[in-house]
């Protein structure tokens, strides 16, 4: 028997082999996502010795981590078209070989000018490596594991950002810098055979329409130059400058939306937003996303700036909301089958928000043990959060709209995360200005924490509109 709502969703799309475990897929995705986390989060650390091998100061270095955010902000949008018209799985493979390839050519880089290049090949791969991996899971996993499935791929979201730092450091000081790239070739090789020989080859069941390439252009434009100019702002540029960054892409992202309105088939389809657990999740799940970027950017810094850790000790600790992401994961479908979304969304949102208000009252005389509870608890309220946000957002989706949506969703999840970096790196600047502080202090962080907990806090609104009964059918809930 038929569910309510199952003919809209994903009732017809085609489930993965029997000889294919929904696991087995899951953990292909979460390890391309892994290798593209790490890399993103590891590189930080090596930027002063990277500098001073190329010759240039340590800031002339940001170049290397905006650039690659831009591949990003300009080809997530792209994804969902390129899946529908060469095949996700093609795509998917071919993605990692380009991120493997751009890989090489940065620790073969012997100046500035030449990583840049690199990266660029670098992000283009790694801009359709998250987004086709989730539209994988999709199309070829079944309805009533995809909760679990998309629990599997949430963990290296928390694992790169939060081990790439101590990692980063060690890579650093006990071996060279160009290690840092070449780590992710032997990833990146099994992965591609893996995909290859694992992964259900399943297309799209729309043809594939004409790219909108006008739409790219705007997109492209909007968006990157949104993440420069918050990265500008965030990295102390020209005020001016920063302000005329953000000016054009507000411009490009207006005209974007006029463009949209008028197209069949536009690069990100604006009129899912009329799907309301789809738009409920987008808005609900972007608020958070900031507060979820802003924290791997202050915890360290708290730590080693404000505390005088060191970075080893400091990446320890760290560790502990990794650990709490990957504990909840084993019983977020079973939780979300007991307390429904709707519920378990409001409730933990709550909980996750006031796990970074918690931060901002750590201090170093605190017992490290209260500190790696606490910061569990925070890893195990955000796993959960997101975990929902995933699955609830394509509840109502039609099958035939599936990769549009998932292009979309991705698309504002990786910028909102970057903008969560900028959000911090401006509150703590700020706040030092404020204070009169050439250096952050205690309070500084405390501030910084208080206002992205405030900004995790109004997604509540957004949880309350969800329906009721919104992904009974996914979680298996039955509301008393």
């Amino acid at each position: 028997m038929n569910l309510p709502g199952e003919d809209v969703a994903a009732k017809d799309a085609p489930a993965a082999p029997a000889s294919t475990d929904y696991r087995v897929i899951s953990l292909i995705v979460a390890c391309s996502i892994f290798m593209e986390q790490l890399d993103a989060t590891v590189l930080a650390t090596a930027l002063p010795t990277m500098a001073y091998d190329f010759g240039v100061t340590a800031p002339a270095m940001s170049v290397v981590i905006t650039c690659y955010l831009l591949m990003l902000a300009i080809f997530i949008p792209a994804s969902g078209a390129m899946a529908d018209r060469f095949g996700a799985r093609r795509v998917f493979s071919t993605a990692i070989g380009v991120f493997v390839a751009g890989s090489i050519l940065c620790a073969w880089t012997t100046s500035l000018p030449m990583m840049v290049a690199a990266r660029v090949v670098q992000g283009a791969g790694g801009a359709m490596m998250a987004p086709i991996g989730r539209l994988i899971l999709l199309r070829t996993v079944e309805r009533r594991n995809l909760v679990s499935a998309m629990s599997w791929t949430l963990v290296p979201a928390f694992l790169g950002p939060l081990i790439g730092p101590p990692l980063g450091g060690f890579i650093v000081t006990y071996l060279d810098w160009r290690w840092i790239f070449y780590i992710n070739v032997p990833i990146g090789v099994l992965g591609f055979v893996l995909v290859r020989k694992l992964i259900p080859d399943i297309s799209s069941e729309t043809t594939a329409s004409r790219f909108d390439l006008l739409g790219f252009v705007l997109c492209g434009v909007g968006l990157g130059c949104l993440l420069f100019g918050f990265e500008s702002i965030g990295q102390n540029a020209a005020l001016p400058e920063a302000l005329t960054l953000l000016a054009i892409g507000l411009c490009a992202c207006i005209a974007y939306v006029w463009h949209a309105k008028r197209r069949p088939n536009p690069l990100l389809d604006l009129s899912l937003l009329k799907i309301d657990s789809f738009r409920l999740s987008v808005i609900g799940g972007s608020l958070m996303r900031v507060t979820q970027g802003a924290q791997p950017f202050l915890l360290p810094l708290m730590f080693q700036i404000g505390f005088g850790w060191s970075a080893v000790r400091s990446g320890q600790l760290i560790l502990a909301t990794t650990l709490g992401a990957i504990v909840t994961r084993s019983f977020t479908p079973r939780l979300l089958r007991r307390v429904g979304f709707r519920n378990g969304m409001i409730f933990n949102g709550v909980l996750s928000s006031l796990g970074y208000a918690v931060c901002a009252f750590f201090r170093p005389d605190w017992p490290s043990a209260i500190m790696f509870a606490l910061l569990f608890c925070c890893g195990a309220f955000m796993s959960f959060q997101f975990a929902a946000y995933n699955t609830i957002a394509y509840e109502a989706v039609p099958t035939s709209r599936v990769s549009a949506a998932n292009s979309f969703y991705t698309t504002l999840q990786q910028l909102m995360l970057s903008v969560g970096v900028c959000t911090g790196s401006l509150l703590l600047k700020s706040t030092m200005v404020v204070g009169g502080h050439t250096q952050p202090q205690l309070m500084d962080f405390s501030i910084a924490f208080l206002v992205v907990t405030l900004i995790s806090l109004s997604s509540t609104r957004w949880h309350l509109a969800f329906a009721h009964d919104a992904g009974h059918e996914l979680s298996g809930h039955r509301a008393k």
